[in-house]
């Protein structure tokens, strides 16, 4: 079968509010299209192939990739969301490899040490711009990946760019200024929203679980963990806690995700969103829980925000890693001449020294952030 085929394919299985492939806004920079892949298909092997998301590996979920090898990464994470992703998109007959590439790309701007990381380079970063982590996305696969003879970036389709920015809302922010602002993404990309948190909401219970941050006695307080709990007991009365935890992570996903597709396709029915311009135009999200389930996620949520983001071993962690940041940030800021020639280059060429060094930092992986650190502050550590 060649392109075209696929996208005849596409025509006959797709639902009428799923974006088809040769609809596509095209490229940034014209490209011969391929035989036979399709263009969402080359987007998403092109952020698989790119260095940014080769890099999640050793970059922070919840746990410093030193404090264990079980624990998830950011690239563990972001697979675990691809992987949900591609069942509601499946499931709702949306675009899989445009729905894929979103959920591939929705993390690749996060920096080393996770979202205090993120928050440490925007303090520092005020009056330059700040920085957030969408944006960074955006920008690696606009500016900072360089593969490519004639271009800089990865030159991906508009529709994923702009699921990169408006996965999640409001689709109005400044960043979205130059993807239709106000009108909300295709359904594909606003899937990524919920497919990346119903992902971390089950595998940071198992985290907390298996670092002993959390509980189970601490865990019958959640209204989803004692109902899906007690249900896994009773259907396997002797497999003990070890399996008893990995099946009610499992039921957990496939309770978000049945719901999810549910209510989905009741809102397209009851508002009458038959074609890919409607759901734009509709301006908010479709993508949503139902009552119920929505209630118990936000009590699920608050309940990992105190016990296990606020946990006081995390929050080490964190100021740990804000002040590795803050240092690296300082010490390139005061003599860029400790900059590595290749990322020099680019101040010497004009670009904003802030800006250059935020790339930077933001690309390193947890390790190399603290490998550079002693390097540049211990007197004992070889430079």
């Amino acid at each position: 079968m060649d392109r075209r085929a696929f996208e005849a394919l596409e025509d006959q299985v797709l639902a009428p509010h799923a974006m088809r492939s040769a609809n596509s806004r095209g490229r940034v920079h014209a490209e011969a299209e391929h035989p036979f892949r399709l263009n969402f298909q080359r987007d998403r092997d092109r952020i698989i192939h790119s260095t940014a998301f080769r890099r999640l590996e050793y970059k922070t979920q919840v746990f410093v990739n030193y404090e264990g090898d079980y624990y998830r990464t950011r690239l563990t994470h972001t697979m675990e969301a691809a992987q949900i992703t591609r069942t509601l998109a499946r499931a709702l007959r949306l675009n899989q490899d445009l729905a894929e590439a979103v959920a591939l790309a929705h993390d690749m701007g996060h920096t080393p040490f996770g979202h205090a990381g993120e928050r440490v380079l925007n303090q520092l970063m005020v009056g330059h711009g700040g920085f957030e982590h969408n944006a960074q996305s955006l920008r690696i696969v606009d500016v900072l990946e360089e593969r490519y003879p004639t271009f800089k970036g990865l030159n991906l389709s508009w529709e994923v760019r702009e699921g990169i920015v408006k996965h999640s809302p409001p689709y109005d922010k400044p960043l979205a200024a130059a993807f239709a602002p106000g009108r909300a993404p295709c359904l594909e990309a606003q899937l990524v929203d919920y497919a990346d948190e119903i992902a971390y909401n089950t595998h940071d219970i198992d985290d907390g679980l298996k670092s002993g941050l959390l509980s189970p006695e601490q865990l019958n307080d959640v209204t989803l963990w004692r109902e899906t709990f007690g249900r896994v007991k009773t259907t396997h009365p002797g497999a003990g806690f070890r399996i008893w935890r990995y099946q009610v992570q499992g039921a957990l996903i496939d309770l978000f995700v049945t719901d999810l597709i549910a209510t989905v396709e009741a809102r397209l029915h009851d508002l009458k969103l038959e074609s890919v311009e409607a759901v734009r135009e509709y301006g908010e999200p479709i993508a949503t829980f139902s009552p119920r389930l929505e209630e118990q996620r936000l009590e699920l949520k608050a309940f990992l925000l105190e016990k296990l983001y606020r946990h006081y071993r995390v929050t080490r962690m964190a100021v740990k890693a804000q002040k590795v940041m803050a240092d690296l940030f300082h010490a390139y800021l005061d003599e860029p001449a400790q900059l590595p020639p290749h990322i020099l280059s680019r101040c010497a060429a004009g670009e904003d020294h802030p800006r250059v060094i935020a790339d930077y930092i933001a690309g390193m992986t947890d390790r190399f952030a603290l490998d550079e650190h002693s390097k540049l502050f211990d007197p004992n550590t070889r430079v």
